[in-house]
């Protein structure tokens, strides 16, 4: 799981979405998979919201 995450930051930064070296080293040391809940891990480099619990979602990557 964490090689699709570093490839969707990779393909942010250089889609100049992810704009400054500051988000893009956070985006690496801390990745959405730990927000997530087990059985949504998974799913953690997909761009989509996904359920964190209590009715909230974490955003999607690319929003």
């Amino acid at each position: 799981m964490r090689r699709e995450w570093d490839e969707l930051v990779d393909y942010l930064a250089k889609s100049g979405i992810l704009k400054t070296p500051r988000v893009i080293r956070a985006m690496r040391k801390v990745p959405r998979i730990l927000f997530l809940p087990e059985e949504d891990r998974a799913y953690a480099a997909v761009d989509t919201p996904l359920p964190i619990g209590k009715g909230q979602t974490v955003s999607a990557p690319l929003s």
